[in-house]
């Protein structure tokens, strides 16, 4: 292991870095952790001008972690990754119907991609002496704060080569950073004469009479709620577009028109398996196969088999139908079927 050394080192280990994630396909910063109070000021100060519905800050952003990690006292930088992700696809039929919902990038295998970028920085870093530790930071404005990213009029954060189709993952590390490229936030100059995603967005999520997005009126928002909690009345099921997620302001992107047709992963459910889903099913009593596909999705988790039948249910019938009375339906259709075999 290499011993720290003067500041010519510390910018060469810096420079050899961002180096190596570039070669990895990565695009990264690093920032000095005096910005750290700065990231959360910045927050709080949304928070107390009303910028952020209640229900969203306590659910979304209420887990930040401004304070630096224990296990890293000595942290002096900040580094943060944008790591390209496609979209993963997963086909279900019912009652004779064929859907192909679409998984917005960093939904399948997350947090996988986190320990992958964190595993690669430490292996790096650990060859020139120094270490990290993980975060619980706002990415997206850490990224475009480093001059890593841009915001979109959507909100959404764009890296240029990867447009709205990556992940960031942040590290903790004591790595020296006497420079940086800690910015203003910045909108990206293709959006000042752009409006393409404020008018696609169905709900006014993205408005004209302030910057920062109405997060609390965003589809996303409410098709990630645990459990079964009905969507808004507000809301039409011909808004959805995806099983989680939603893709209407970044479908109509410029910036991401080469990403559209960039999907890996897919899974296909049966008429057999979307019925088990539709009726809540848990995970020790699916199928194998089954539950395989949803782990190749990233969904084999309660909380997603939790609220999963009631997004489902928005594309394959009344969405507002009670899951009792739903199950209720599906038996009595199996019954008419079998009878009639």
């Amino acid at each position: 292991m290499c011993a720290k050394k003067g500041n010519a080192s510390v910018d060469v280990a810096k420079k050899e870095l961002l180096l190596h994630v570039e070669e990895n396909g990565y695009q990264g910063r690093v920032v000095s952790i005096q910005h750290l109070t700065e990231l959360q000021e910045e927050i709080k100060e949304r928070f107390n001008q009303g910028l952020f519905d209640e229900e969203f800050y306590r659910l979304r952003l209420a887990f930040f972690d401004f304070k630096v990690p224990e296990t890293l006292p000595d942290a002096k930088s900040i580094i943060v990754v944008a790591v390209p992700r496609p979209q993963a696809q997963a086909t279900f039929i019912f009652e004779g119907r064929t859907m192909a919902l679409i998984l917005p990038p960093t939904y399948v295998a997350y947090q996988q991609t986190t320990d992958r970028v964190a595993e690669f920085l430490t292996r790096i870093l650990k060859e020139k002496g120094y270490n990290i530790a993980r975060t619980a930071l706002p990415l997206k404005l850490l990224a475009v704060r480093s001059g890593l990213a841009q915001y979109g009029r959507n909100n959404i954060s764009y890296v240029p080569g990867m447009g709205s189709f990556f992940q960031l993952v942040a590290v903790y590390s004591d790595l020296p950073c006497r420079e940086d490229t800690w910015r203003e936030a910045r909108i990206m100059e293709q959006c000042n004469n752009c409006q393409a995603c404020r008018r696609s967005c169905p709900t006014g999520a993205i408005s004209s009479d302030r910057f920062l997005l109405h997060a609390e009126r965003c589809i996303v928002f409410h098709n990630e709620k645990k459990g079964d909690a009905p969507f808004p009345s507000w809301i039409d099921p011909s808004w959805h577009n995806c099983l989680y997620g939603c893709l209407h302001c970044q479908r109509v992107c410029p910036e991401d028109k080469g990403f559209l047709n960039w999907i890996v992963e897919k899974e296909e459910f049966s008429a057999e398996e979307t019925e088990l889903l539709l009726r809540g099913k848990s995970l020790d009593h699916l199928p194998k196969a089954t539950l395989q596909k949803l782990k190749n999705l990233d969904l084999a988790d309660p909380d997603s088999l939790d609220n999963l039948p009631r997004n489902l249910r928005v594309f394959f019938g009344n969405k507002m139908r009670p899951i009792d009375e739903y199950q209720h339906l599906l038996l009595s259709n199996r019954h008419q079927t079998e009878a009639h075999a």
